[in-house]
């Protein structure tokens, strides 16, 4: 199958409607969700990261039970596999490993299952790369300055909304995001964040 075949299948609508609200776990900041995503309304979205952490496994079976309880949208970060395992409704592509991983086997279980497939870019290439693999939307960051990467440098308002206007693939907010931050970047398809949605 060829690329561009590829991303004709997987651009086909998913399950789940992708959400314009999306909490994204975190080992050092947040490292058990769930009393977070009880504070999300339902429709919203949840990404599990937790990459080397040995309570992946039991924590991931804990929030996809709450996910569906709660009616949210669970998308696991980095591991196909662990996502077919919960029912999951989607996957998350770190850029590096949407850039040079072996993902085969993971756009063939999206497209299978017609799960979201969410891509993290940094810039203008990331976003051609979302759209190449047929990403139902990329979370851009950072856009503001954030604890998660102090000092880091920003994309900022205006480059953001430039980039997302450009952007073949909807694009969401990440890196220092509130509401009323989103208010101000039209152009956005939802923002996501860690610290604005933690209890």
């Amino acid at each position: 199958m060829t690329l561009a075949n590829r991303r004709v299948r997987l651009n086909k609508p998913p399950r789940a409607a992708q959400p314009w609200l999306v909490l994204v776990s975190d080992e050092a900041r947040l490292p058990d969700p769930r009393e977070a995503m009880g504070r999300l309304p339902p429709g919203a979205g949840v990404i599990l990261r937790h990459y080397g952490s040995e309570k992946r496994q039991p924590l991931a079976k804990a929030v996809a039970a709450l996910a569906r309880q709660r009616r949210l949208v669970l998308l696991v970060a980095g591991d196909w596999r662990l996502a077919a395992e919960l029912g999951a409704d989607g996957l998350h592509l770190p850029e590096g490993m949407a850039r040079h991983g072996l993902l085969a086997g993971a756009l063939g279980w999206v497209w299978r299952r017609k799960r979201l497939l969410l891509v993290a870019c940094h810039g203008t290439m990331a976003l051609g790369r979302a759209q190449d693999l047929g990403a139902h939307g990329a979370l851009l960051s950072p856009v503001f300055p954030t604890a998660s990467h102090p000092g880091a440098a920003t994309i900022g308002p205006v480059r953001f909304r430039l980039w997302a206007r450009r952007s073949r693939v909807p694009v969401i907010a990440l890196g220092g995001m509130t509401r009323h931050r989103l208010r101000h970047l039209p152009g956005a398809a939802g923002m996501a964040a860690i610290g604005s949605l933690m209890p």
